[in-house]
């Protein structure tokens, strides 16, 4: 049963980004999927690290002020491990949009490093590379 909560827990990472059919994305949702003090990296082009609110702002306003249109992104493979009450989760995604007016596509790598709490399975950290 774990696996199938963490791939929800996965999901609804994922889904929090999509803006397709003109539907606003739901960043906020990121609030509760993530434990508080989460940490969010990015290794590239120019690492970062993120507290979760650091990371939801920039890309609120991406996702709804219509620079960022039509976007989803997905995972396309992924291995978890599973030790007791902690997992860990790799995998390859896809992402596709119209930027500014000009369509895109890509993709790379992302982590994530999860906990079970009494409220079900959060993220700890999570991390990602596009390329």
């Amino acid at each position: 049963m774990s696996k199938i909560e963490i791939d929800a827990v996965v999901a609804d990472f994922f889904g929090a980004f999509d803006n397709r059919g003109g539907e606003g994305a739901d960043l906020a949702r990121l609030r509760r999927l993530f434990v508080p003090g989460g940490v969010i990296a990015v290794t590239g082009p120019k690492f970062a690290v993120y507290t979760v609110d650091e990371f939801i702002e920039p890309r609120e306003q991406l996702l709804s002020g219509g620079r960022l249109v039509g976007f989803s992104e997905w995972e396309t493979s992924e291995r978890t491990e599973i030790a007791g009450d902690i997992a860990s989760r790799f995998g390859e995604y896809r992402k596709s949009g119209v930027m500014d007016g000009e369509p895109f596509e890509g993709g790379g790598t992302k982590t994530f490093q999860l906990v079970r709490t009494p409220e079900g399975w959060r993220i700890t950290a999570f991390a990602w590379y596009d390329g």
